[in-house]
């Protein structure tokens, strides 16, 4: 290895995106191990390996969990290193609440005019997204959908989800973006730990429908809400404030069609509006 190369290699310490790439370089080394084959083992290309490894890309879980089994003294550290590495990819104002969110057994969300992240394609979320014409949109994209992995782990979130009509007619993408969207909502609604109710769009707008907001409950501690706006987002934990999102989201709840309504009002929007 030249000076010249090793100059070259971003300062580890400069972010935790940087040092779980360094970590991933110092193993591969010691294998004797091109990026091409680490990125064979972990389903991607060499390019991505190596951008991993600068810190300019952030990785997926099944990445961790591939280095986790291919270097033989990593004894789950790179899973473990994983979901600070992840924050790392949202701006600092979100990354406490992604911290939470991991952490929430519970988690209970209304939107009015899109689908939440947690449950976003990655179609969906690159639309979603790009709208804000960011320099690391795949970085964003990626991580938007890595947090959904609490809903899939061996132990998911519950998660119960209110959603205005109008969050499934307003067009995002296009058709086939929404189709597929709506599709995955539809397939929510058959997973026994998950709730989806969709209030009726009667043309009126109610008090409690002005903006997106969602509630994090735990195993232990109280529960918080975490409130969308512009140009950030805010947590609350001030058992009021508390108080005033469930009474607020109860409300929502009887305004919303009875759950075994969901997949029936689901399909129709999509004959409606999204057929081939």
């Amino acid at each position: 290895m030249t000076v010249e190369a090793e100059s070259e290699r971003p300062d580890p310490t400069a972010s935790p995106l940087a040092h779980f790439g360094n970590e991933v370089r110092i193993e591969r080394e010691a294998l004797n191990m091109s990026r091409r084959d680490l990125g064979q083992q972990a389903h991607c290309s060499h390019s991505l390996v190596a951008k991993i490894e600068n810190g300019d890309r952030v990785p997926q879980l099944e990445f961790a969990e591939t280095c986790d089994r291919v270097f033989p003294h990593a004894r789950g550290r790179f899973v473990r290193m994983w979901p600070l590495a992840l924050r790392y990819a949202f701006p600092p104002w979100f990354r406490r609440y992604v911290e939470l969110e991991w952490k929430a057994t519970v988690v209970s969300m209304f939107h009015p005019l899109l689908m939440p992240g947690l449950i976003q394609t990655r179609k969906y979320a690159t639309a979603v997204l790009k709208e804000g014409r960011p320099e690391n949109l795949e970085d964003l994209v990626t991580a938007r959908l890595e947090r959904q992995h609490i809903l899939q782990r061996d132990q998911p979130a519950r998660l119960w989800l209110v959603l205005h009509e109008r969050a499934l007619r307003n067009i995002v993408g296009d058709r086939t973006v929404m189709r597929e969207q709506l599709t995955r909502l539809l397939e929510l609604t058959e997973r026994p730990t998950h709730r989806v109710q969709i209030v009726p769009d009667d043309g009126r707008q109610h008090g409690p429908m002005a903006s997106p907001f969602g509630l994090l409950s735990f195993r232990e501690g109280e529960d918080v809400v975490h409130v969308d706006g512009f140009p950030r987002g805010y947590v609350l934990a001030e058992p009021a404030d508390v108080a005033d999102a469930r009474d607020a989201y109860d409300l929502l709840k009887t305004m919303a069609a009875p759950l075994d309504e969901t997949a029936e009002r689901i399909v129709s929007i999509v004959k409606d509006c999204y057929s081939p």
